[in-house]
């Protein structure tokens, strides 16, 4: 087989992998459900869009996957994200761990509209995932998820954590 042909062929077999990944692509993977629950605080970054249709961009923390196809997010009742979700009932949400880079597509609904036990305003959203794309590229990965840790307060930060993600788990 010519250099040719056979770059032509292993182009044409990557090409065909990255497209049957993208179509069996309908919910969350489990092995990415476990990982996410396994260590709490997951950071993503949350896509919202006003009436005007306005996009704004966050990044958050408090995100747990009900199921393959429910996500819930815990974020500041005046957070600019929470009243979007409110008024258009449309979010993106990027997930990154390793060798994943997922964009999740759905439609979020108020389902608490206070953590009573949190000293400030934060609501739970349970986004239903209608769409999950494959955003790798050939050629990258990710090699792990968005670094995070807190700053300041551990001891609090981490019982604040704690608070929101029992919330989250219902």
């Amino acid at each position: 087989m010519g250099v040719l042909k056979y770059k032509k062929t292993l182009y044409s077999l990557q090409a065909h992998a990255i497209i049957k990944l993208k179509e069996d692509l309908k919910m969350l993977p489990k092995e990415l459900m476990d990982f996410m629950r396994s260590v709490g605080v997951f950071p993503v970054v949350l896509t919202t869009t006003d009436k005007n249709g306005e996009l704004h961009a966050t990044f958050i923390t408090w995100v747990y996957p009900v199921d393959d196809k429910t996500l819930r997010l815990a974020l500041s009742s005046n957070a600019k994200s929470a009243k979007n979700m409110q008024e258009t009932g449309k979010v993106a949400i990027m997930v990154f761990s390793a060798n994943t880079a997922l964009a999740l597509y759905g439609n979020p609904k108020l389902i608490l509209e206070r953590i009573e036990e949190v000293k400030f305003p934060v609501s739970v959203f349970e986004v239903s995932i209608q769409k999950v794309e494959d955003a790798l590229f050939p050629g990258g990965t990710v090699v792990g998820t968005i670094p995070f840790m807190h700053t300041g307060n551990l001891q609090k930060a981490g019982e604040l954590d704690e608070l929101a993600l029992s919330a989250l788990r219902g």
